[in-house]
């Protein structure tokens, strides 16, 4: 893209859009899941789909960085026009995700067993959720090829060909778990089984999509993946610090929602449950944001490749307008329509007054957090992965010091308040570099 002036706000929307549909078609699948054993199985079975669930958000959460880390680096070689260094950055990328799949697949026992072991659950529940993780565990290097291929379209622009891989890994799977669990009557197992084919059948669906864009501009002769640049050293070491520095900070992000939880139940029962309602609003709105993150990664890493500063510009300020206005909207309609999503989500009277009077906070929240979301956007498709490392350092210690002056003077209204600075520092942070990124970039 050569001109500042084509990236409009309608090809930005018609870019956002897609991804949007993808990221909310993930928690459609834990719906169908659910109701499919809700329907069809016992109680026990349905304990086991949500322990099995947590387990694996978890694990899997862990290796974000795959996608990450792949989308900014992608995005970079496209800018530069250099296709032999995307085929390579492919390879490089899948080769470490199935290693880590097959490691994780090596390691089942413990995690099985830690995991397991930190979940209250009783005995007949804590069964089947062992039946459950033996199968599912062998879909580990599928998922995290996955995340390789997603990154990839994400850096390439491709976010339709994003959304049909989601939807055709949604579609098989919601299939075999109706069949599966539901005709068959196998139960959490079955469900986890139509979970791993349906995987393993997405990563061959993702590479034939991609490798046949990719091999269209390839030059002819030339190897598709080339050793030289598949094993270059400076690469892969550059790839390894990245992953390694976009772990850490995932890790901070996962241990301060972690915090924000067990806080709350410090709190009771029923503030527990009420802010974690409050939180699956907060989820819902981040699909939206999400979107122009994804999309601002792409062209970020591709302006930095092009070495053009002035398409990095236009393009941080039009989808940060549109995050922001977004992220206005959301808020709003929370504000004006949260009582109703409320009782939609829970009928117990007492959760429903606790999560309905803090639905002002939420949303207060969710305006703040589209400049986090879009920093990192930035910072991921320029690979500044050291800087978003030690910015969430800096961001989670705001947040433990704002927790311990604000809890106890306010309870959970200073909780949620702690939640709010935390969001506005996690961005703070990511400024502080800012100048430093966009000067990397050759007017």
């Amino acid at each position: 893209m050569k001109n500042p002036e084509s990236i409009s706000y309608s090809y930005l929307l018609g870019k956002a859009w897609p991804i949007i549909l993808a990221n909310a078609a993930v928690p459609l699948l834990g719906l169908v899941d659910t109701a499919v054993i809700g329907n069809v199985g016992s109680v026990t079975d349905l304990g086991a789909i949500a322990f099995g669930a947590l387990i694996f958000s978890f694990v899997y959460w862990s290796f974000g960085f795959l996608r990450m880390g792949t989308t900014g680096s992608v995005a970079q070689a496209l800018g530069a026009d250099d296709q032999i260094e995307i085929r390579a950055i492919l390879g490089r990328a899948l080769v470490l995700a199935v290693g880590l799949g097959l490691l994780l697949i090596a390691m089942q026992w413990p995690i099985r067993l830690i995991a397991l072991s930190l979940l209250d659950g009783s005995a007949a529940v804590e069964e089947i959720t062992q039946q459950y993780f033996n199968v599912r565990i062998w879909g580990a290097p599928a998922t995290l090829a996955t995340f390789v291929l997603m990154g990839v379209l994400i850096g390439l622009g491709n976010s339709r060909q994003l959304l049909l891989v989601q939807l055709f890994l949604n579609g098989i799977n919601i299939g075999l778990d109706v069949y599966f669990a539901g005709v068959l009557g196998w139960g959490a197992a079955g469900i986890a089984l139509g979970t791993v084919i349906a995987e393993w059948s997405t990563v061959i669906f993702a590479v034939w999509l991609i490798v046949r864009e990719l091999d269209s501009r390839r030059e002819p002769g030339s190897e598709f993946w080339p050793r030289s640049r598949m094993l270059d050293v400076s690469s892969l070491k550059k790839m390894l610090v990245a992953n390694r520095d976009i772990m850490i900070r995932t890790l901070l992000l996962v241990f301060s929602f972690g915090f924000f939880i067990n806080q709350s139940a410090q709190f009771g029962d029923v503030v527990l449950a009420a802010n974690h309602i409050l939180l699956q609003l907060i989820s819902f709105a981040a699909f939206f944001l999400d979107g122009y993150a994804f999309v601002v990664e792409s062209l970020v890493g591709s302006s930095l490749g092009a070495k053009r500063r002035d398409l990095f510009d236009i393009a941080v300020k039009r989808t940060s307008i549109l995050a922001l206005v977004t992220a206005a909207a959301l808020a709003l309609l929370l504000l004006l329509f949260g009582d109703l999503a409320v009782a939609v989500l829970t009928d117990i009277e007492p959760v429903q007054a606790a999560a309905q009077g803090s639905l002002f906070l939420a949303a207060i929240y969710i305006f703040f957090s589209f400049a986090a979301f879009q920093l990192d956007g930035i910072f991921i498709g320029a690979s500044f992965t050291r800087q978003m490392r030690n910015a969430a350092f800096l961001s989670i210690a705001v947040f433990l010091f704002a927790g311990w002056i604000l809890i106890d003077r306010f309870g959970v209204n200073g909780l949620w308040w702690a939640m709010i600075i935390y969001v506005a520092a996690r961005a703070d942070a990511l400024l502080l570099f800012y100048p430093a990124l966009r000067k990397s970039i050759d007017a």
